[in-house]
């Protein structure tokens, strides 16, 4: 049991505000809420095209969702392109192909990782296709509330994928010049704190127990202390215990100073390597802990963190040019509001 001796994992560094400091600004609008969210440090000045907003016409014909239409079963696919296929329903290579293609980067490296996800992928696109025929050969898409909400999805599903398509950095963004910048001015972030390898030897003690309980305690750490203290002690054999089958003998692998818990954390840094602690008594009961190794901390390469970095960045970008590029359309075709209407909107909706 190791719950008691590691404290919450902390949370992940905010690269996102750390890196919106320095992403060159759109315009003023976007600097002055990128300067909200950081500190704002020098920033990387690269060139940046400013997106160019789209007639009214065409943004409206962008926006505007056309008819919905009556959705339909996938078309028949040849069986040599079949990759999977429950009843009538089939999912093609091509399918899957779509599919992957439209998962973010992360998810489609993860999916190459373990093919057992790609099989969970493809039982559930069946599943949808399932439903899809029954709720299509039933008619429900075509009820009046149902077909109002799949016009709202469609439309707003347009709306962003066309903000997407504005809004998307060049490809060769950000240059190496600007990644070698940004890593430089954030280099505190990428600081990996000191880790220790580490074993442990735990004897649970009830917390509200009779005297008979706790001498049946002590009697078991004194036996573990006992074994500990004889020569050729094997620290692994010893935390496995009686059962030969555990594999991990109490190792807790590789752990961060700062997700130690106090108590345990001022007991390991006065460890040698390899040796072992006294016993330490937490709320669930008593810990052994054993050093292994020691890590030193230190700071991330760029290397290391390059595409998590040009993740953040792009997205950072990304999000600035869509701002800019609202902005810019309101600007140019400002929104009239009747608030006397509004507001008897709302009064009659109180009713």
């Amino acid at each position: 049991m190791t719950t008691a001796l590691i404290v919450k994992p902390l949370r992940s560094i905010g690269l996102a505000a750390a890196v919106a400091a320095f992403v060159a600004p759109l315009d003023g609008s976007a600097q002055t809420q990128a300067q909200t969210q950081a500190p704002a440090p020098r920033a990387v000045q690269a060139p940046v095209r400013k997106p160019q907003p789209q007639p009214a016409a065409q943004a409206q014909a962008a926006a505007t969702p056309a008819p919905a239409p009556v959705a339909a079963a996938p078309k028949p696919t040849a069986p040599e392109n079949v990759i999977a296929r429950v009843g009538e329903t089939n999912v093609s290579a091509d399918d899957l192909r779509s599919y992957v293609a439209a998962l973010a980067p992360r998810e489609q490296a993860a999916l190459a990782k373990d093919p057992a996800m790609l099989s969970q992928a493809v039982r559930l696109l069946l599943a949808n296709r399932l439903v899809l025929q029954e709720a299509v050969a039933k008619k429900w898409d075509q009820q009046p509330a149902v077909a109002a909400q799949l016009d709202r999805a469609r439309e707003g599903a347009v709306v962003e994928l066309y903000l997407q398509s504005v809004s998307t950095p060049p490809a060769n963004f950000p240059s190496e010049d600007d990644l070698q910048k940004v890593y430089e001015a954030n280099r505190a972030a990428f600081l990996m704190p000191r880790q220790f390898q580490l074993a442990q030897i735990f004897v649970a003690a009830p917390k509200e127990g009779d005297k008979a309980a706790e001498d049946k305690v002590k009697q078991e750490l004194d036996d573990v202390q006992r074994k500990l203290k004889a020569p050729g002690a094997d620290f692994a054999a010893i935390a496995r215990g009686d059962n030969n089958a555990a594999k991990d003998a109490g190792d807790l692998g590789w752990v961060a100073e700062s997700q130690i818990r106090p108590e345990i954390r001022n007991q390991v840094m006065g460890l040698a390597k390899n040796s072992v602690s006294e016993p330490i008594k937490l709320d669930d009961g008593w810990h052994i802990i054993k050093l292994l190794d020691t890590k030193a901390s230190y700071t991330r390469t760029l290397p290391e963190v390059r595409d998590q970095l040009v993740l953040q960045i792009r997205s950072e970008r990304s999000n600035m040019m869509r701002r800019a590029y609202l902005a810019e359309l309101l600007k140019q075709h400002p929104p009239v509001l009747n608030e006397l209407a509004l507001s008897s909107l709302l009064d009659a909706s109180k009713k």
